[in-house]
């Protein structure tokens, strides 16, 4: 099992509440650095129709999982609704790693302080937090991917997630998703040490 001793290399962890952008802020950094590697997680939700396997996620079946938390192949896993886990494959993590590049996490929130707990001061952790808990409500709503019952579900998670920002290294509001962008780029050039 690897530990943060192991791995004697820097990360950067973008947390956020459902629908608060870090996955299109994490594209954006992948794009701007190509010293980031992007973690692929693992998931035993069910696949949707623009997704690729690898690419978004490895799909794979709740038993399946199970098996990789049993033979503590996962750096940290959580069970997100009943029977609907995500986690960060230890693999993914030497792979980066081993391509010189520095692991970059598309995680939820609690998965990020659980990797920040892991790896310390080797990791930043960036909480993405939206203008408002209004805004991002009708973000969710926009989206219309959930039953109402299920992005009930969410928007309750949403309000407890929102509790974690102060145990992040540091907080980006997506407000304007330019600003956003710059304010990241800012922290991961930094915490890196890159100067161009």
């Amino acid at each position: 099992m690897l530990t943060g001793n192991q791995l004697n290399h820097k990360m950067i962890i973008v947390s956020a509440p459902s629908g608060a952008g870090k996955t299109t802020i994490v594209k954006h950094l992948l794009k701007t650095f190509p010293q980031l590697g992007f973690s692929v997680s693992a998931t035993s939700r069910k696949i949707r129709d623009c997704e690729i396997n690898g690419r978004e996620y490895y799909f794979m079946s709740s038993d399946a999982f199970r098996l990789m938390i049993d033979e503590e192949k996962l750096l940290e896993w959580q069970e997100v609704y009943p029977a609907s886990y995500y986690g960060t494959q230890v693999s993914e993590v030497e792979r980066i790693a081993s391509d010189g590049q520095f692991p970059i996490f598309d995680v939820d929130v609690v998965g990020g302080l659980n990797i920040k707990k892991m790896f310390g001061d080797k990791a930043l952790a960036i909480f993405i937090r939206p203008p408002s808990y209004e805004i991002l409500e009708s973000r969710l709503r926009s989206r219309a991917t959930d039953s109402e019952e299920s992005l009930q579900k969410r928007l309750d998670k949403v309000k407890w997630e929102l509790t974690f920002e102060k145990d992040f290294d540091c907080v980006v509001v997506n407000d304007k998703l330019e600003d956003a962008f710059k304010k990241a780029e800012t922290l991961v050039k930094d915490f890196l040490g890159i100067t161009h």
